[in-house]
């Protein structure tokens, strides 16, 4: 008389595959059984419930490499081996959680994923009479702050906020958004230039900016950031080299790039 079943009704029995099975007798969570006079493996009670007991582990978020350990310990370690991979799970979870609420705020279109007091900026920006374009490009320009000087964005932002309480600097901001679509040979752009030098050395407060920055980096991190979005914009590349030459003329220290 045939006892057992076979690996198909065994599968199907403990709610897997049969490749799941043979899966898991290559790394001996279940002994694989002999053949009988047929040439069959028949499956019997015991490989049965292991397999059962195997299967339940694995979808419990058990590593199989831990599975068979877990399996031949006694009750009381058994127990203890489980609160471990549940601390493990429960970290995976918080893990997940926060990578949900990251592509929820970049579905929400915070493709900088700024923290809260960069985009309290960007809105205060916007209030002051900004584009949506011109909000984006230094939306854009805050995220390589944050990038190249991570121990300094937080001073950064606080520098900003108090520059953006002048209202003749954000008067003068606003023009060097018009001058971007200027010729690069502008005679206007001379005239804005010696505008922006006079008020950066009227109020030198808004030079902190620049200062604290080449105390902390490079010159290669203070070109990239100070002449951000300029290759394709040759006009606003003529307007930062001279602003920054009227600067050092006046005794203003600034990197050459």
């Amino acid at each position: 008389m045939t006892i057992g079943v076979t690996i198909g009704q065994a599968a199907a029995f403990a709610g897997v595959t049969i490749k799941t099975v043979r899966h898991y007798h290559k790394h001996g969570l279940v002994e694989e059984p002999r053949r009988d006079s047929s040439g069959y493996r028949r499956y019997g009670s015991a490989e049965l419930l292991r397999l059962v007991q195997v299967r339940t582990l694995a979808a419990a978020g058990v590593p199989l490499a831990e599975i068979g350990p877990l399996l031949d310990a006694d009750p009381e370690r058994f127990a203890g081996m489980l609160v471990d991979v549940e601390q493990r799970l429960t970290d995976r979870i918080d893990e997940l959680i926060a990578r949900r609420d990251t592509l929820r705020r970049l579905a929400g279109g915070d493709r900088a994923l700024l923290p809260d007091r960069a985009c309290a900026l960007l809105n205060r920006t916007a209030a002051l009479g900004f584009t949506a374009e011109q909000v984006a490009i230094y939306r854009e320009s805050l995220v390589l702050v944050r990038a190249l000087v991570p121990d300094g964005f937080d001073a950064y932002l606080a520098q900003v906020e108090d520059a953006f309480d002048d209202t003749r600097f954000v008067e003068l901001v606003r023009r060097c958004w018009v001058a971007k679509d200027w010729e690069p040979d502008d005679s206007r752009i001379e005239e804005l230039a010696t505008a922006m030098a006079e008020q950066f050395l009227a109020n030198r407060a808004l030079l902190t900016v620049s200062s604290d920055f080449q105390a902390r980096i490079d010159t290669t991190r203070y070109g990239l950031l100070n002449h951000f979005g300029e290759d394709h914009e040759p006009t606003m590349a003529r307007l930062t080299a001279l602003v920054e030459a009227k600067l050092r003329s006046a005794g203003v220290r600034i990197p050459h790039q």
